[in-house]
């Protein structure tokens, strides 16, 4: 062991207990060819994919460290965009689930994401107010969004215009010019924040929802289709040529844009539909057809609407018309054609109300989706980690709901307050408001699932034959494992029980409550009244009466102490035996949520809400230590057994191992990201297992791999400075107005190392070629060949040239860290770069690259470029270069693509002539067989 003193490190192994989070939305994904069967939801870091027809985890996409906020799957239904809260987004594969591409450009959580029609553009928006829209094919972003002053809540493109709408907190819906990049029309109409879009009837009407319990519709009309392009926009329509008269002709051109975003798009409100909920809408969407609209607020109704076709609005008009001509058969002819004209169905009639779903609990988020056979399945996302799936007939008058299937068995309905290990480290008790759920460690699977009340605190009996919880209401409550029946339920204490411990000889248990007593108990065997067999139950033997609530209660191993913490913030420590005061330990500020004795009870540690733990020898009383633990309330403290060392849970969403000998911080174990309520150490150290308010249970395992403190103290400081980098503000491009756009990317700790190779590529790029130079005169001095010594590097790179390991460099930067990058890169290596560009160039390799980044490094440097006269010469090289290559590089593209289409019309044309081939071969089949037949038929008779 040395001098120095090894910890070994506990690793996160499992998540389990969590069907689905609260912050993200769900989502229908095709799996194996299959559509409507399968939803992803968000499951803390990571993404579930579950069966909504077996209720089975199919797939789970491996995330980082935040969680996840949104989610939206591809056209082609192959990949998955992920949120997540730093702001990052991630595309997983659904067919393999690997993560192909990261974008960073958000500084906050991603609130919205949507995919456009091709799948070629990605849009997300954020809480940082910013709208990006990344190139999914190239992996890079092309540009950021500015104009809204609160959070993004929802994205809409627009199916046949390259146009983008965004809703936000701020009251207003944005429709953004994605070819110009601005914001040519906001919405101003409402009067609190838009928590929803939905674009319905061929994109010609678009709904929002608000604050309210009204949903507002708006009319989208292109004006200015059908004209020529060609004409002056001023003279496209009377209005605007009337408002163009007074103007001259250099105020024409400036004026276009306006007339443009005036005539060209009108929106206007054309009423709204009203919902049945009164509070907020939570989420608006529609089904793939754009035909069904459906909303929720913050109750457990999901309202859905059906959408008129143009054809069912006309056959309505018609039987209006029939009627209104019967009623005026008398009315004269000019009567009977301004009847007609004033004929129109209205808003309430186009959108009919279709049935409202009631689920079991609060809805989160919701997802639509219509079947082949004209099925409209709906999957809920409950608030209490459930998953609900619904199937209904939109084209029936009376549709009826039907619930499909229910997933719920992999977690709890509520936050688990209290959690124990069995004797024999395998089995996992977690007891919630509703229910006791019994684990299998190794499998992470629910072996048994029994009613019970609201629990706070829970042991396992000695044998591990059944388990004892304690409720709100005072009671205790015994359950048999093997049959998953209550045996007992006794009214133990007047008010919540909030402790329970078991006696270090295992005869019995002792608790502590709200109604400021301490009840000892032991076990006995009674007759059980339904079986021959005696049964297991408890009698109460002694009462211990104090003078505050009693919130926690510890043994000492030896059995000789008993130590309660008590609401006026001290514990008192008495004998056992005769429950005789001993001490008293006072020091916390706050009531002592929280402690433990260590195994051979010289120390006693106890967490406060005052965010301290202190540490005390049990012998006298005296304080050895305070210690600062955590952010927020330390809700939990445990002994690793056989050791001083222990581990504290924290609201601070965090896990942390202290040494009780040296007073040291040795580990944080960070992974939950709401406040964590307990924990339970398994008897032999080796496993942990904590939950915490995000619905979810994680497993932490003890590895063989030592721990250095020095070490674990610089990956915090590393941690630190990433989010010290990543805040930053962004650097100012010059030239550039700070506008409504602007770049993509984010800077972060992977652009600045992306940028640091690159000038190391360079500097080693220069050294070697001043070593080569050197060289050639050695060997022009020597006249003889002399041996070069090639730099390590390059010899692993298979003996590469120093211009093409600067290449190879600029090859493995990722796309969407590109122009970060290189916006990071001083001026001076901008140079070298500049002049290995033209050498490049003129070989022909990589032109599309090398084109991005000489057009990325004009825009920023252009400037410094143009005024140096060196690299004038350069810039005048690599345009003639240049303009060739790239000439050769789009027929290379066009002759693809034309052989792609002609071996696309061949496999068409084959299709074909095999599908009539079957055809023509099943019809002489089905010919021989009736004339078989016929012969049969005729020869028995």
């Amino acid at each position: 062991m040395g001098l120095t003193k090894q910890y070994l490190r506990y690793t996160s192994t499992a998540l389990f207990g969590v069907v689905a989070s609260q912050k993200g939305n769900i989502v229908y994904v095709s799996l194996r060819g299959e559509k409507g069967r399968y939803v992803a939801v968000p499951a803390c870091e990571h993404v579930f994919i579950w069966d909504t027809r077996t209720g089975d985890k199919v797939l789970a996409l491996q995330g980082r460290k935040k969680e996840v906020t949104a989610l939206c799957p591809s056209p082609d239904n192959l990949h998955l965009a992920v949120g997540y809260e730093d702001g990052s987004i991630s595309i997983f594969s659904l067919v393999s689930g690997e993560e192909n591409i990261t974008f960073n450009g958000h500084k906050a959580t991603v609130t919205s994401l949507r995919y456009d029609d091709l799948g070629g553009k990605l849009a997300s928006g954020s809480k940082d107010t910013d709208v990006i829209v990344w190139d999914v094919i190239n992996e890079s972003g092309l540009y950021r969004l500015k104009g809204h002053k609160d959070a993004i809540t929802q994205l809409l493109f627009f199916k046949e215009k390259n146009i983008l709408i965004s809703s936000g907190k701020d009251t207003l819906v944005k429709w953004w010019d994605l070819d110009t990049q601005h914001c040519f029309k906001t919405l101003v109409g409402h009067r609190s924040e838009v928590w929803g879009l939905a674009l319905v009837s061929q994109d010609s009407l678009l709904f929002t929802g608000s604050s309210d319990s009204e949903l507002r519709c708006w009319n989208i009309s292109f004006s200015q289709e059908d004209q020529d392009p060609s004409e002056p926009l001023y003279k496209r329509s009377k209005e605007s040529a009337e408002r163009m008269k007074d103007l001259t002709e250099e105020d024409k051109t400036v004026d276009n844009d306006e007339i443009l975003e005036q005539d060209i798009l009108s929106c206007s409100k054309v009423g709204s539909i009203m919902r049945e909920g009164r509070d907020r809408v939570v989420s608006l969407a529609t089904d793939q057809t754009k035909r069904i609209l459906a909303c929720h607020g913050t109750d457990s109704t999901l309202e859905i609407f059906y959408v008129l076709s143009k054809e069912e609005i006309d056959k309505k008009i018609e039987k209006k018309m029939k009627k209104a001509r019967k009623k005026a058969k008398q009315a004269s002819k000019l009567e009977e054609e301004q009847l007609d004209a004033s004929i129109e169905c209205g808003l309430q009639e186009k959108i009919q109300r279709l049935i409202n779903i009631k689920a079991s609990s609060k809805i989160k988020s919701f997802d639509l989706i219509l079947s082949r056979k004209g099925e409209l399945k709906a999957t809920v996302m409950l608030q209490n980690n459930m998953i609900e799936s619904y199937t209904l007939d939109p084209s029936v008058q009376t549709a009826r709901v039907v619930q499909m299937s229910k997933i719920s068995i992999g977690g709890h309905r509520s936050d688990v307050r209290t959690l124990a290990f069995s004797s024999d480290n395998i089995a996992v008790l977690s007891a919630a408001a509703e229910s006791v759920k019994i684990w299998n460690r190794a499998t992470l699977q629910c072996i048994r699932t029994m009613v019970c009340e609201y629990a706070l605190c829970s042991l396992f009996v000695p044998g591990d034959r059944q388990v004892i919880v304690g409720t709100k209401t005072g009671k205790l409550q015994m359950f048999d494992l093997a049959s998953g029946n209550i045996l007992e339920s006794i009214d133990a204490h007047d008010g919540a029980l909030w402790s329970i411990v078991l006696s270090p000889d295992q005869c019995g248990f002792a608790t502590g409550g709200a109604d400021k007593c301490v009840k000892f108990w032991e076990f006995q065997l009674v007759k059980d009244e339904n079986s021959i067999q005696n049964r297991l139950s408890v009698k109460q033997t002694r009462v211990l009466q104090l003078d505050e609530d009693v919130l926690c209660i510890r043994y000492s191993p030896s059995q000789k102490l008993l130590a309660v913490a008590l609401l006026d913030c001290t514990v008192k420590i008495f004998y056992t035996d005769s429950l005789k005061f001993f001490l008293s330990l006072y020091g916390h500020k706050l009531p002592v949520l929280c402690m433990d004795i260590s195994h051979d009870g010289t120390l006693i540690a106890t967490g406060s809400a005052d965010r301290n733990v202190k540490i005390w020898g049990l012998d006298f009383g005296d304080c050895h230590r305070s210690l600062f633990a955590h952010d927020d309330s330390v809700m939990y403290l445990q002994f690793v057994p056989k050791s001083h060392l222990f581990f504290t849970a924290g609201k601070d969403h965090k896990i942390k191992q202290w040494d009780a000998d040296n007073f040291e911080h040795i580990q944080t174990l960070e992974g939950h990201h709401q406040e964590v309520w307990c924990l339970a150490l398994s008897p032999n150290g080796d496993y942990l297992v904590s939950s915490s308010h995000d619905k979810s249970l994680r497993l932490w395992e003890r590895t063989r791999e030592p721990l250095i403190l020095d070490e674990e103290r610089e990956m915090e400081r590393e941690l630190e400075y990433e989010d010290n980098v990543a805040k930053e503000n962004q650097p100012v491009i010059a030239g550039d107005a700070q506008g409504e756009t602007g770049l993509a990317g984010r800077k972060n700790i992977e652009t600045i190392k992306a940028a640091e190779q690159i000038m190391e590529a360079i500097e080693l790029y220069k050294e070697e070629t001043v070593k080569l130079e050197e060289h050639k005169a050695i060997c022009r001095a020597a006249g003889k060949e002399v041996p070069l010594a090639v730099n390590p590097v390059l010899r692993a790179y298979d003996n590469i040239s120093p211009s093409g390991y600067v290449l190879e460099v600029l090859k493995k930067v990722r796309s969407s860290e590109l122009e970060e990058a290189l916006l990071v890169l001083p001026f001076s290596y901008v140079f070298d770069l500049l002049v290995l560009f033209d050498q490049y160039l003129q070989l022909g390799s990589d032109v599309e690259l090398l084109c991005r980044i000489l057009l990325f490094l004009l825009r920023i440097h252009f400037g410094q470029i143009t005024s140096n006269r060196l690299l004038v010469k350069v810039m005048e090289n690599v345009k003639k270069t240049i303009i060739s290559k790239v000439s050769e590089v789009r027929d290379m593209l066009g002759f693809n693509m034309a052989g792609l289409q002609f071996l696309k019309r061949e496999i068409e044309a084959k299709d074909e002539v095999s599908f009539f081939a079957d055809a023509t071969a099943q019809f002489e089949e089905k010919k021989r067989k009736r004339k078989k037949k016929q012969k049969l038929i005729l020869a028995m008779v």
